[in-house]
């Protein structure tokens, strides 16, 4: 469960996706980066589980983040990529890799797994972003617009597989849009923040 207290609105639902919704400015991507350890608050509290983690660091709070420009590392492969987290965390880069490899096989990307990220598609970088997020097994998800950089017919493809992947994976989500027919797409309840304040929408 991810808790923003002051701020304040939790959930609490293995494979659900959640929804800010709010104009430009309106503080959400603020708010998300708060959950996730980059920026502080004023005031408030960030908990999971019942635990204020306000002041751990990132790393240690076990989520992943995923943005709208993919933040892919151009240098590496597609398999490097999908590996990177697993050897952040410790593990052996030959089993990091074997895991990649098999993540990219199950969003059936194996056969780019050697290519360099900017000579795939978005829609494919796209994927790649979500297989690194994923093989970590975050305690939840962070996903800030990550489809606006993308056309119509491809954000409409990707949310609903990103919605049917993030279920199957059984971690929570909250999703940053400005798009009320995205978050209608993915989310099971949606808040909008408008003036600093937290609104239901369903």
């Amino acid at each position: 469960m991810l808790e923003l207290r002051h701020i304040h609105k939790h959930w609490d639902g293995a494979g659900e996706t959640v929804a800010l919704l709010g104009a430009s400015g309106s503080g959400k991507s603020t708010l998300l980066k708060i959950a996730a350890g980059l920026e502080s608050a004023e005031q408030g509290q960030v908990l999971f589980d019942g635990q204020d983690i306000s002041a751990w660091p990132p790393e240690r709070r076990g989520f992943a983040l995923m943005f709208q420009d993919f933040a892919l590392f151009p240098h590496l492969s597609v398999q490097d990529n999908v590996a990177f987290g697993l050897i952040e965390q410790g593990m052996g880069r030959t089993q990091a890799r074997e895991q990649a490899r098999a993540m990219l096989d199950r969003f059936g990307l194996a056969g780019h797994a050697q290519a360099r990220v900017w000579t795939l598609s978005g829609g494919e970088q796209q994927r790649v972003a979500l297989a690194r997020a994923l093989i970590t097994r975050p305690r939840a998800l962070l996903l800030d617009e990550p489809f606006s950089a993308l056309d119509a017919e491809l954000r409409q493809q990707l949310r609903d597989e990103f919605r049917q992947r993030i279920a199957a994976a059984g971690m929570c989500a909250l999703l940053v849009t400005h798009d009320e027919t995205e978050a209608r797409a993915m989310a099971v309840h949606a808040w909008r923040l408008s003036g600093g304040v937290l609104q239901p929408l369903w």
